[in-house]
């Protein structure tokens, strides 16, 4: 399942699975907060024709199957709440891929097991003796967490009545290997040697494993894939099929799937893809040749002047101690195998472990070159603007709680977990307890994670924009089932909360509260759970005027007149890998180089060489995969087995866990994708995936559509073609001739105080992209807002997009297919217009032809 969220670390146990949400929620109450008595469908982000619950969270696509005239759509689903919990399978059906029936829950959590990601099978034959031939059962082979142990294993269930009523199998489990990171089976009846074929991952080991069995119950290992092409996440939710190479039914090669969280194309989720050839026990990846970056002027090597690292840094100045005081040679003590760097020496900041902070500076240059290449590796901690590098004073304010006192004053705790005091710092059996200011804190691991409790403020009243403290602690959101949240309280309504990050340090965080000025308001702080990381660590409560967030990232830094413009991490791995940054928009400026270490928790360290300056952008193993989807919002993408005419239709969960447990939306959270035909498709000489919208789209489409053509943009952005363009639900074909614009496209979903979601193509990278810095409501998580983008090569000087506008996502596809963008946005109810843009020069649009589209829920 993208299921778990099961940590790679063992002391994070399954039920932390929500750690991949933000660990701090600012956002105020947004109109989706206020429109959930809304009739069903119409609530503000809900979207028109793509499959969403009716109520409840949401995340992978299962269980994908087709039988007697049916589209089985099977999905991991929450059946008690709108967060992650208690996964099940929940179940709908649709005759065409775009209109959905929701029925009954299909299989349901119970107190031993979760009910995790996985497929479905007609089992034509009565292998199983489940069904009969005459009556074949559709079979359900998903993937059983052990509640107790924690232990994942494949098992099975059945129905004989079109899906919908299950019985599970008694004999379960049918696939045990003791592994709690073993999971997502996609079976499918493989013809040439009449027997079941099962693709399942062993998701942190980065690998998938090929079993085979006549009966669905006795499976036989084959092979395995794997590592290859991006590993900076667990994979997850595996699927193999093969595709008609270019229409040529006599050239078939095999697509293996594999999902992938963090470490994605954009950041975070994302479905990447190999395209090779299966011989019914083995699949083997295309060769694509090694690597070669481009070549250029190395500005820092950390070689030295001698054979071996430098004796210190020359120019380059350090603060801290992370760093030491001169390139390391390599792996330094208590550190993981390091490797991928060039020469003899590095920047490596683990020096005295992942407590020691500190920077590494270069001298101010002259930005004379187009792209900085360089060698990156280490923790995946993101640089955030904003954010200060040293803890120095608390901004001025009102102190709410300091927690020196001898007790909690008037304070009032419910439960066992914070005891009677503030603890003193580090408890029995817990790991270094830092960050915290005096001698006291807030501090619920007392006797342990299994205490449990409340500790609520006296209420009082809002008369500064901001509320600072110090937080750390579990990572488990307030709203989940087992929350370890500070919380604030208006109204009997918590407005605002946070949770630690999974470390023992506490650290800077702080809420905007400008807007409940003169309320009246109490903070609680709430330990719920009793799981891994079941508790929070909080000190120094106060109201002011001024922010307070200490920098927790592992960055490498471009900063050009004092603000960070570029930055860089690691992907949580000893493994250096290219990156690099574009500097044409700073030629003629003054730049350093900064390599930052400010995270004393786990991987907080950075490591950096071989800085070069180059005409061309070096690539990252991540940038040179390929991806099925290059936005944010396209994860657990798997296939339909035994459609019509041999078609491959694809879909995915249309979220990202980076902020899947935060998005904006009540009484449901999650949607899937638009389901997609897939191909294969010759592209520069390399076979690519590709998709297309199901046909279906197209029914929903009104009559007659607004047409734009030969529409000339020069350094402008104008109304495409004005109200009749404008809406929430769109269907956009477009074609732009190239001129000398820089970049051009549409813009949708525009409107009031700016909002916009842009939709381009960049010439001078060659690539689509999607651009939801202001599409609307971003607040929620500091990844949301941001560009993605996409290679797309124009075919004889014209560009062509089809782009589908939901009321809370775009998904554009670019060129045949060989492109494609997903991404959510929560824009104004108000903002629907369209616009055409070109800047830096001109384009021409040759044609555009905007369809409204009919809501699938009519």
């Amino acid at each position: 399942m993208s299921s778990g969220r099961v940590s790679r670390h063992a002391r994070i146990r399954m039920i932390a699975a929500m750690a991949t949400v933000c660990a701090l929620s600012a956002a105020p109450l947004t109109p989706q907060a206020v429109a959930a008595d809304a009739p069903p469908y119409s609530e503000t982000y809900r979207p028109q024709f793509h499959f969403t619950p009716e109520k409840n969270w949401m995340n992978d696509p299962n269980g994908l199957v087709y039988y007697e005239g049916e589209y089985h759509l099977f999905y991991q689903y929450n059946p008690n709440g709108n967060s992650w919990g208690d996964m099940s399978w929940g179940h709908a059906v649709s005759e065409d891929l775009v209109h959905w029936e929701e029925l009954p829950l299909a299989l349901s959590h119970d107190d031993n097991e979760m009910v995790f990601s996985g497929s479905a099978v007609v089992d034509r034959d009565n292998t199983t003796g489940f069904g009969t031939k005459e009556n074949p059962a559709m079979v359900a082979v998903y993937t059983s967490l052990a509640k107790d142990t924690g232990i994942q294993s494949q098992a099975l269930a059945y129905s004989t009545d079109r899906g919908r009523t299950w019985t599970k199998y008694q004999g379960n489990p049918v696939l045990d290997i003791g592994s709690r990171e073993f999971r997502d089976p996609k079976v499918q009846w493989y013809a040439p040697t009449q027997s079941w074929l099962m693709t399942v991952s062993l998701s942190t080991e980065h690998k998938v494993r090929f079993y085979s069995s006549k009966n669905l119950k006795d499976w036989s290992l084959e092979s395995e894939f794997g590592p290859a092409g991006a590993t900076g996440g667990v994979w997850e939710c595996p699927d193999l099929f093969p595709l008609a190479v270019d229409g040529d039914k006599k050239k078939i090669k095999w697509v293996l799937v594999v999902n992938i969280n963090p470490g994605g194309i954009a950041g975070g989720s994302a479905a990447q893809y190999f395209v090779g050839d299966f011989d019914g026990k083995k699949f083997t990846a295309d060769d694509k040749g090694t690597y070669t970056p481009p070549t250029g002027t190395v500005v820092q090597d950390f070689e030295g002047a001698g054979a071996g690292a430098g004796t210190d840094f020359g120019t380059w100045t350090t603060t801290g101690t992370a760093f030491g005081t001169a390139p390391a040679t390599g792996t330094l003590p208590g550190q993981q195998t390091v490797s991928g760097f060039l020469g003899n020496g590095l920047a490596n900041s683990f020096h005295s472990g992942d407590g020691s902070t500190g920077t590494l500076t270069s001298p101010e240059f002259t930005v004379d070159s187009p792209y900085l290449n360089f060698k990156v590796g280490g923790g995946r901690h993101p640089h955030q603007s904003g954010d200060v590098l040293e803890q120095g004073p608390p901004p001025e304010g009102t102190v709410l709680a300091d927690f020196e006192g001898g007790g909690y004053g008037d304070w009032t705790t419910t439960g066992d977990a914070f005891g009677t005091a503030p603890a003193s710092g580090t408890l029995p059996n817990q790991q270094q307890v830092s960050g915290f200011l005096g001698n006291g804190l807030v501090n619920s691991y007392l006797n342990g994670d299994a205490t449990t409790g409340t500790l609520t403020s006296p209420e009082f009243t809002l008369d500064r924009k901001h509320i600072n403290f110090l937080v750390g602690g579990g990572n488990h959101p307030a709203g989940s089932d087992n929350p370890t949240a500070i919380e604030l309280v208006v109204d009997g309504t918590v407005v605002r909360s946070a949770t630690g990050k999974d470390a023992e340090a506490l650290d800077w965080a702080s809420w905007d509260v400008g807007d409940l000025a003169g309320k009246r308001a109490r903070i609680r702080i709430v330990d719920g759970n009793t799981g891994g990381w079941g508790h929070l660590n909080v000190d120094h409560i106060m109201l002011s005027d001024t922010k307070a967030r200490l920098s927790q990232e592992t960055s490498v830094n471009l900063i050009v007149d004092g603000q960070v413009v570029r930055s860089a991490t690691g992907a949580d791995s000893e493994t250096l890998d290219w990156a690099s940054f574009d500097l044409r928009p700073y030629a003629g400026k003054k730049a350093r180089i900064q390599l930052v270490d400010m995270n004393k928790a786990g991987w907080g360290h950075i490591l950096a060489d071989q800085f070069t300056e180059a005409d061309t952008a070096a690539k990252s193993v991540v940038q040179r995969a390929d991806w099925a989807d290059y936005g944010k919002d396209y994860y657990a993408a798997v296939s339909w087995e035994d459609a019509p005419d041999g078609k491959r239709y694809m879909v995915g969960w249309m979220s990202n866990w980076d902020y899947s447990g935060a998005v904006p939306t009540s009484p449901w959270r999650g949607a899937q994708s638009v389901p997609r035909e897939m191909g294969l498709r010759t592209v520069d000489g390399r076979i690519r995936l590709t998709s297309k919208p199901v046909g279906g789209i197209e029914a929903l489409r009104q009559k007659p559509p607004a047409t734009a053509a030969g529409v000339t943009v020069e350094n402008t952005t104008k109304p495409l073609i004005g109200p009749a363009a404008e809406g929430k639900a769109l269907d956009i074909e477009a074609t732009f001739s190239l001129k000398d614009a820089d970049r051009f496209g549409l813009k949708v979903r525009t409107g009031a105080g700016g909002e916009e979601t842009v939709i381009g193509y960049d010439t001078t990278t060659q690539e689509l992209y999607v651009d939801r810095t202001d599409s609307g409501a971003d607040d929620f998580n500091s990844t949301f807002p941001g560009v993605q983008t996409a290679p797309l090569k124009a075919k004889n000087g014209k560009v062509t997009l089809r782009i589908l506008v939901d009321w809370s996502s775009v998904e554009v596809f670019g060129g045949d297919g060989e492109a494609v963008i997903t991404d959510q946005i929560f824009p104004d109810p108000a903002s629907q217009g369209v616009e055409v843009f070109a800047e830096n020069g001109t384009a021409k649009l040759d044609k555009a032809t905007v369809w409204h589209l009919d809501s699938a829920h009519n």
